[in-house]
């Protein structure tokens, strides 16, 4: 049994770090377009106009709803919303949210209110599964467009259309590389630090990594010993990394699909003196990662920039509430800086529709920087 002699040390440590992050379709023509072609018929049969470019029209009051304003990803993906929102001449969204995102329900009284005040546009990255469908139906049938980002509505319910930071698919098979470069050819044991359970981007990358480690074999000695959850929460993401540690000592890796889990997963490993043991890997931010890349403790990781996933959510929900486009299969729209984008079925879902950004930028200490 590995000893956890200073865990109250650490878990205060860990507190201290997360506060200090804490702080740091068919074109309607409703507005003129600079460009326009052809009308196409798309495989489904969704007649839809050439390329919108997405234009300032109307201010719109919109809410930009993360999953909790506590993880430094959030306030990042609502900047990059009110770079847009600027350029688009509008006002910038409200950013307001659960202040923990242990919460999973705590979104529904904000798209609730949000109905209520009449909103132009809701933004969500979901963190209650399929129990915000409802909220989500609600603005819908007020004929408020409700766009997900960074984790859609499962069922699609309500939901105009997903903004994807990558293709949830290669997500898995991303971690399921990773893993396999880190524990090497002749495999190993590893476990999942994830967020919540009603998570509904981890559950789905989860998912998309378990199907790979199936369907290839080059991962066949690649075993996953256990799925845990740390609630998005730095404290508890500590004391679950130091729970698997303890529970499986053949253990060499925990996989954190989760900014905030990765970075307790690695302060624990470190300050534990077990990163010899157990290394560290999953979806994390550069500046937070730099010192356990360096060191070794979590030689690969992933993520993208949430930043652009923000701007591009923002562009998409004011075409969509200004009638520049309709959320609908094939819809092909230009969102200033980031460019084209094509409105598509979502692969990853039984329905629904998507907008994929990507890419990734897979790290190591190579392109992580001093």
């Amino acid at each position: 049994m590995r000893k956890r002699m200073r865990l109250a040390a650490l878990l205060a440590a860990v507190a201290l770090v997360a506060a200090a992050c804490g702080s740091a379709a068919e074109d309607t023509t409703t507005t003129t377009t600079t460009t326009e072609q052809d009308t196409t018929t798309t495989s489904a049969g969704v007649e839809v106009g050439g390329p919108v470019v997405i234009e300032a029209a109307e201010s719109i009051s919109a809410l930009f709803l993360p999953k909790c304003t506590n993880i430094p990803v959030f306030p990042q993906a609502n900047s990059g919303a009110e770079e847009a929102a600027a350029e688009l001449g509008s006002d910038p969204a409200s950013f307001v949210g659960p202040a923990d995102c242990g919460d999973s329900t705590g979104q529904i009284e904000f798209m609730a209110n949000a109905v209520t005040q009449g909103v132009g546009a809701i933004m969500v990255s979901n963190n209650a599964g399929d129990e915000l469908a409802p909220s989500a139906q609600a603005a819908a049938d007020a004929g408020i467009p409700v766009v997900s980002w960074d984790s859609p509505i499962p069922s699609a319910e309500g939901e105009s259309v997903f903004v994807a930071q990558v293709d949830f698919d290669d997500t898995g098979v991303v971690m399921a590389d990773m893993a396999l470069e880190i524990l090497g050819a002749g495999g190993g044991e590893f476990a999942i630090l994830s967020a919540t359970p009603e998570a509904a981007n981890q559950n789905a990358w989860i998912a998309a990594m378990e199907s790979a480690l199936v369907e290839d074999d080059k991962y066949a000695d690649l075993v996953l010993v256990d799925t845990v959850f740390g609630n998005d929460v730095a404290e508890d993401s500590v004391t679950q990394a130091l729970a698997l540690a303890d529970q499986y000592p053949n253990l060499g890796l925990i996989m954190a699909p989760t900014t905030v889990g990765i970075v307790a997963a690695a302060q624990a490993m470190t300050q534990e003196g077990l990163c010899d043991q157990v290394k560290v890997s999953g979806l994390g931010l550069p500046d937070e990662m730099r010192e356990y890349s360096l060191s070794g403790c979590a030689p690969v990781f992933a993520l993208w920039d949430f930043v652009d996933l923000g701007y591009l959510t923002y562009y998409v929900a004011y075409g969509i509430a200004t009638g520049q486009i309709e959320a609908a299969e094939g819809v092909v729209f230009e969102a200033g800086r980031m460019g084209m984008y094509t409105i598509t079925a979502d692969p990853t879902r039984d329905s629904g529709l998507r907008v994929l950004m990507g890419p990734f930028t897979v790290y190591t200490v190579d392109n992580i920087g001093g």
